[in-house]
């Protein structure tokens, strides 16, 4: 609770034996329906390309990079992120199928205040509106509160409704819109910001456990709750 200080001042929570997180791996992580395995251009490339080829320039509009054309280019895309000692990348791997449909990253890592971003999140057609696109940011927030991050963020474009949507379903909380963040493929940018925090984990954890369990969907994949029905 906050406490008056020795000042006559209100300060906030005192965080006990607070010395920042753990530093955050590059190691796969295993969840029921899909894999996110370390990222690799030899490995992954080619399974990219052929599932972002399943759609088109609207996929990307509100991401830095434009769609890439070839094998050879998605490999030259991958291998930034991979090069990118600030990033944690993964891809997402199909387990029904062993391919990757989808790369995502832990971005913006601030080990002793707490704090990571789950950034560079390019789901392909294979995967948007999927039990495995929940199930990675679940495999994510998990690993994150595990090391002991106690804030998760969320950023996206303002006008990508569909992001901070997706985000709201799993549990983020939007935070405000950081006005002229950047200016993105030659056009302004305002950012809206949202996240998890410890606290609030625990009950985030059982509503997304309880939407991923086998016995939620039908014999064809199709979920028989909404998660927000298990949203207290």
């Amino acid at each position: 609770m906050p406490e008056i200080n020795q000042h006559g001042q209100t300060v906030n929570d005192i965080v006990p034996g607070w010395t920042g997180a753990r530093v955050l791996t590059r190691a796969p992580l295993f969840g029921q329906y899909c894999r996110l395995e370390v990222l690799d251009a030899d490995r992954h490339a080619a399974d990219l390309y052929e599932a972002y080829a399943l759609g088109d320039d609207s996929d990307w509009t509100w991401l830095a990079s434009m769609q890439p054309a070839s094998v050879e280019a998605t490999a030259h895309w991958v291998m930034a992120k991979v090069r990118d000692d600030e990033l944690v990348p993964f891809a997402v791997i199909d387990l029904r199928t062993e391919r990757a449909v989808g790369l995502v990253s832990y971005m913006a890592i601030e080990r002793l205040l707490g704090s990571v971003e789950i950034g560079h999140v390019t789901w392909s057609r294979k995967m948007k509106g999927s039990r495995i696109g929940t199930e990675t940011v679940w495999l994510l927030l998990k690993n994150a509160f595990e090391y002991g991050y106690r804030r998760l963020e969320w950023k996206c474009d303002s006008m990508n409704i569909a992001s901070r949507k997706a985000a709201e379903r799993l549990g983020f909380v939007w935070e405000g819109r950081l006005r002229q963040k950047l200016v993105r493929k030659g056009r302004n940018r305002d950012s809206d910001m949202l996240s998890i925090i410890d606290g609030e984990w625990p009950q985030r954890d059982a509503e997304l456990r309880a939407w991923l369990a086998a016995e939620n969907f039908d014999d064809e994949g199709r979920q028989i709750k909404r998660l927000e029905a298990f949203r207290l």
